[in-house]
């Protein structure tokens, strides 16, 4: 009998965190880069300290790992010169409070009263020497490199100066996690290198990878799937009390 409470049980568990990854991917599905994530399970055997193989006929079902589809979404022109866009592989960097640096796909950037480029979150934006300044006044153009060129508004308009450019880096997928700000960071903690290969586009925004279509379809069957499990679970203390019942009678 509690076989079928330990796997149904452990499998209602994880289901109910899988819907929730799917309800966030929902939530993310208009968000400029954001990537889709997927839970994945596996079967775990019960580990006991009185057998030291464990107990072969228990398994609980947990959550193995957490899955980024890393694919790029659409891009969609917008005009607006702080918003940008990583055409193929490749990320934003940006300094965090702590001084480590974090890594995104979405470019809708701004500027805040001092002139720092930064995120809609206020966090700055990384340039090959630290955040960038920009001055007062000016028209702003970027480049595919990253390099930002400012033009002044008023007087001779036909000198663009540098400066800045964007810490552009492309590190190995397999080394990027995920934290809970939904910034991306290198598993051991360092700083990626800039990647000159990394290319953008100016005015353009990258739309979120997740197909809102396949997580409805998804929701429901996480929904059905959990609605089974928690029947094996009615059903395996429907049987317990019926068997209790016919024992207690004799």
């Amino acid at each position: 009998m509690d076989r079928m409470i330990y796997t149904a049980m452990s499998g209602a568990s994880q289901t109910m965190a899988r819907q929730a990854a799917v309800a966030h991917n929902l939530a993310n599905a208009n968000a400029s880069g954001y990537k889709a994530e997927e839970h994945r399970l596996r079967a775990v055997q019960v580990q006991s300290q009185a057998v030291d193989k464990g107990l072969p006929t228990r398994a609980f079902a947990i959550d193995a790992s957490t899955h980024t589809d890393f694919s790029s979404g659409g891009m969609s022109g917008t005009g607006r010169p702080l918003d940008m866009a990583v055409q193929g592989a490749g990320w934003f960097a940006l300094q965090m409070p702590d001084g480590s640096e974090a890594y995104t796909r979405n470019g809708a950037f701004e500027l805040n009263v001092n002139g720092v480029l930064q995120t809609r979150k206020g966090i700055p934006v990384q340039g090959d020497g630290g955040p960038i300044s920009v001055p007062p006044e000016v028209k702003l153009t970027v480049g595919e490199d990253g390099t930002i060129s400012a033009l002044p508004e008023s007087g001779a308009q036909n000198t663009p100066s540098v400066i800045g450019r964007l810490k552009l880096v492309n590190p190995p997928t397999a080394e990027l996690v995920r934290g809970d700000d939904g910034l991306f960071r290198l598993r051991g903690g360092d700083a990626a290198p800039a990647d000159e290969q990394v290319k953008l586009a100016a005015g353009t925004l990258e739309s979120s990878n997740v197909n809102a279509a396949e997580q409805m379809v998804s929701m429901v069957s996480l929904a059905r799937q959990f609605e089974l499990q928690m029947r094996m679970l009615t059903t395996a203390d429907a049987n317990d009390r019926a068997a209790t019942q016919i024992l207690s009678t004799r």
